[in-house]
């Protein structure tokens, strides 16, 4: 366990649903509280003072991603910045995952709708996930991009975006959902045209939180359809006239953010920062090893793939004969908590997870047979 991260946390012991949400930090707590505390006292430099966060997170998800601020867009969620791509694209066709969790497919539903860009939908193996082979078969001239998520939110497999940026080549826009992997896995980021996120999961900066991150590539293809009245130039002059979208990413913005979720995300991302994603990754590496031994020795079968580079931080599985319902009752017993599917089931640990939890994991899985 990392403890330097570990100890910024009070989440329980058994929590392995990260992939769904992550509990904030006690430091994103604390700066949720001072940020209001601030507002209530309202006084001539309140908010100025408060919108300052902004600016600091949007910064500081830059250096994460590899990139600068003015590529940076803070948004309150990844759907948002989806819908940004997504319109964005006056025609052609996108090459969408299936099996992608539904905020990568209704973008390009509505896209289509509209008469602008359309989805062509990809058909990954099972348990895997989007490759360079299944996208080169389905190239042609009218693919303009590819809209994929960086890790499966079903098996956790991992893209590699380099590779798929190769099999693309220079003058198609490669779109990634990153909101399974932003903050817990070191990805190619700088592969992509348009990177995603949002702040509630890996990130554990709590629910409205997220930013974008768009190349110049994608400040040159993408028609800013959205813009909204602070995604402008010269936003500030209330003239009555239209202004032209911002030359940076900020043309996605829309309107202000909440300030106060705003600082909640700079914290956030200020101790991944400090911690280091490669550390955080390797915590969360571990975890899954010692997770998927215990699984298997209990007679579970794993559906995430078996190469641990081709996996982030997602174990899904199943334990044949037992439903998965009565299965999660017995985790829940035990003080785990994992996601529960109709078909499945999936730990998602993260770096504040302690390795006791192996114990507790067992302890369920072995009563299911006693």
């Amino acid at each position: 366990m990392l403890t330097s991260y570990a100890a910024h946390f009070d989440t329980p012991a058994g929590y392995l649903d990260f992939a769904r949400f992550g509990p904030p930090s006690r430091d994103a707590v604390a700066a949720t509280a001072r940020a209001l505390e601030e507002s209530a006292r309202a006084g001539h430099t309140t908010v100025d003072g408060l919108m300052r966060a902004e600016e600091t997170a949007r910064d500081t998800a830059a250096r994460l991603a590899g990139t600068e601020g003015r590529h940076t867009v803070l948004l309150p969620n990844a759907s948002t910045g989806l819908f940004h791509a997504a319109l964005g694209l006056r025609e052609g066709v996108v090459l969408v995952p299936r099996t992608d969790f539904p905020a990568n497919h209704y973008p390009w539903r509505r896209s289509a709708g509209l008469g602008r860009a359309t989805p062509r939908w990809l058909d990954p193996a099972p348990g895997a996930g989007v490759t360079p082979d299944l996208v080169r078969a389905a190239l042609t001239d009218d693919v303009v991009a590819v809209s994929v998520s960086a890790v499966d939110f079903r098996s956790g497999f991992r893209a590699d975006l380099a590779a798929l940026r190769e099999a693309i080549g220079p003058d198609r826009l490669l779109v990634v959902d990153a909101i399974q992997a932003f903050g817990a896995a070191r990805m190619a980021w700088d592969a992509a045209d348009v990177v995603v996120a949002g702040g509630q999961k890996w990130l554990r900066a709590g629910w409205a939180t997220g930013f974008a991150t768009l190349s110049e590539r994608a400040l040159a293809a993408l028609e800013p359809v959205l813009t909204g009245w602070t995604g402008v130039e010269d936003a500030g002059a209330f003239d009555g006239t239209e202004h032209r979208p911002a030359a940076g990413a900020r043309q996605w913005s829309i309107t202000h953010l909440s300030p106060v979720t705003a600082a909640a995300f700079a914290a956030a991302l200020d101790l991944v920062e400090r911690c280091t994603v490669t550390a955080i990754e390797a915590a969360i590496a571990l975890r899954i090893t010692e997770l998927t031994d215990v699984v298997e020795r209990c007679g579970g079968l794993v559906l995430s793939p078996a190469d641990p580079a081709r996996r982030a931080g997602i174990l899904s599985f199943t334990v044949p004969g037992h439903d998965p319902a009565l299965v999660a009752k017995a985790l829940h017993a035990e003080g785990v908590t994992p996601t529960v599917r109709t078909d499945s089931l999936r730990f998602s640990p993260h770096a504040s997870t302690p390795p006791e939890v192996s114990e507790r994991v067992a302890a369920a899985l072995g009563s299911l047979n006693g």
